[in-house]
């Protein structure tokens, strides 16, 4: 369905990023990966998503470097852009590091700004493209000390809807993403600490933790957020465009 496209991918060395990779090989399209990872492992990436039956590489731009994300996408020429790549930071506004808020506006908000506006002239050339930035659940309200992960993420709903009122006339689409919370390896060691303070098992800890959250009590999946991505690349998402679109288990809804 996606043969002969390419897509390059942010931050797709592991969780939704690799997953989406897997996701859209399936379907032919060539990917170009990125992140940090030590050698090995990235050799191990490309060679799992090659075995799809699919051409991979990978670029190890810096995203907060402007001109690496013009080397990444001159490279590329990709048809199909996931900007996925975050950095996050934890602490109250008045203690938050100035170099923290700097990095996550470069990662989390310039970069896809840089990299929807250098890949926008070759979709355009090509008569098709899909764009698809990261957002999070936390576009849509607010919690404490995640002052720059909230305020990039609902950033990127802004730029998501700027460009998709810009390229309305053409074959080419612009939506965000908006997942709840997915168990990451940082979740996964929060929820062990829990356990040990608490002397609960891990699966008491980790209803405890959702219950506060997903009224689905179940932590939402990497491939159901690739499956959207997947679905947003194919021929029958050519009217969605510049939507939020949520994949929480109801959270947004039961607030």
């Amino acid at each position: 369905m996606l043969k002969g496209k390419t897509a390059l991918i942010t931050g797709s060395l592991g969780g939704i990023g690799f997953a989406a990779a897997k996701a859209l090989a399936s379907l032919g399209c060539d990917v170009v990966l990125n992140g940090f990872a030590p050698p090995e492992a990235i050799a191990e990436r490309v060679t799992e998503i090659e075995a799809l039956g699919v051409k991979a590489t990978y670029h190890g731009a810096d995203l907060r470097r402007p001109s690496e994300i013009a080397d990444m996408v001159a490279t590329a020429a990709p048809d199909i852009v996931v900007n996925n790549a975050v950095v996050r930071h934890f602490g109250a506004v008045e203690n938050f590091a100035p170099e923290h808020w700097d990095e996550a506006l470069a990662v989390n908000l310039s970069a896809p700004f840089h990299t929807i506006r250098l890949s926008l002239p070759g979709m355009k050339t090509k008569g098709w493209g899909r764009i698809i930035n990261m957002a999070s659940i936390y576009s849509h309200f607010a919690t404490v000390n995640r002052v720059d992960y909230m305020t990039t993420k609902t950033a990127l709903l802004g730029l998501t809807r700027a460009v998709a009122v810009e390229v309305a006339r053409t074959d080419i689409t612009c939506n965000a993403i908006c997942p709840g919370t997915v168990l990451t390896p940082a979740i996964d060691w929060r929820l062990r600490q829990e356990m040990q303070r608490d002397g609960t098992t891990f699966e008491e800890a980790e209803d405890a933790f959702l219950a506060i959250r997903q009224p689905s009590r179940r932590f939402v999946k990497d491939d159901n957020v690739a499956g959207l991505i997947a679905f947003l690349c194919g021929p029958h998402s050519g009217d969605i465009n510049g939507a939020a679109l949520p994949v929480d288990g109801a959270w947004v809804a039961g607030r």
